[in-house]
């Protein structure tokens, strides 16, 4: 998790947000990104700005409120609090079962359509990528599976983060042991270069990936990516209220192709948010499909 859970100190007294300042905090968020914060989550809100108030040199909430839509540096703030806002717990090969899934089923089922329709090309939509993890592991993927082929394939993977530092990371490319924690052994040794103590990825596999910042909140984001096979985003839309998840998968159901298939966190569900698409069983995953 990217957090900041420093505290600021105020006059000998640790700094308190008050509940109308949490209300206006929370309400502008929501506003901007759609990430909505609920009343139990004030501590956090509370925790993650104080480095921002400090930083900045502001002596309480209300201060970086008025901050955030007066100042003339507000921009380049909303980046910020976009940044400690948002969690980037990931890693590749996150969710085995679920990958697993998606490469002996899903993918393989988009590969045969394709090929039925004489077409090479692939696009998949990773909204919410965090550091890169998700995509490359994609690109992985499709090169265990295409194999020597992949080089004829149109393939692009479009990656895309609210936090625009955690693009800036993805693009590099560089990840330490601790993100390859789940990744299997032989993977690493076949798509990363060692460097010093990190892992560079492939060049052939950056390829295949384009990072871009998105707020899935503004819908003229949204319209501006590719028409997709695949949209991944997983671990993303627990962070919505049910307002904003149903803007947000009625847009992925507007950005796939008739029968593309959508793939939520494992713990994620669009029951009650919408019933456009087929949900269809595995053993350890759940994939939504759009009908063709």
């Amino acid at each position: 998790m990217s957090s900041l859970f420093s505290k600021t100190i105020s006059l000998g007294k640790e700094l308190k947000i008050s509940d109308s300042e949490f209300r206006d905090l929370r309400d502008f968020i929501y506003a901007q990104c759609g990430i909505y914060i609920a009343d139990n989550r004030k501590y956090l809100l509370e925790n993650r700005l104080a480095n921002r108030l400090k930083k900045l040199s502001l002596k309480d909430f209300g201060e970086y409120y008025y901050y955030l839509q007066y100042d003339s540096g507000k921009g380049q703030e909303l980046s910020k609090l976009f940044e400690v806002i948002t969690t980037n717990e990931t890693s590749f090969y996150r969710n085995p079962p679920q990958l697993k899934v998606f490469q002996e089923n899903i993918l393989a089922d988009v590969i045969q359509e394709q090929r039925k329709k004489g077409l090479k090309s692939l696009r998949i939509w990773s909204a919410g990528c965090s550091t890169g993890e998700e995509p490359y592991t994609l690109a992985m993927i499709l090169s265990e599976v295409l194999k020597g082929e992949i080089a004829s394939w149109d393939i692009k993977i479009t990656a895309n983060d609210l936090s625009a530092r955690v693009l800036d990371s993805a693009r590099k490319g560089v990840y330490s042991d601790y993100s390859l924690r789940t990744t299997p052994k032989e993977i690493v040794q076949k798509y990363f270069d060692e460097d010093g103590k990190n892992f560079r990825i492939k060049s052939e596999l950056k390829r295949m990936v384009s990072f871009g910042q998105i707020n899935l909140k503004d819908k003229s984001h949204l319209k501006r990516v590719e028409r997709s096979d695949i949209v991944f985003c997983r671990n993303v839309i627990i962070y919505f209220d049910d307002d904003m998840k149903k803007q947000v998968i009625s847009a992925f159901y507007d950005n796939l192709h008739p029968g593309g298939y959508l793939i939520i966190g494992h713990s994620e569900s669009l029951h009650n948010i919408s019933r456009t698409f087929k949900p269809i069983h595995y053993p350890g995953a759940i994939i939504y499909q759009k009908e063709a």
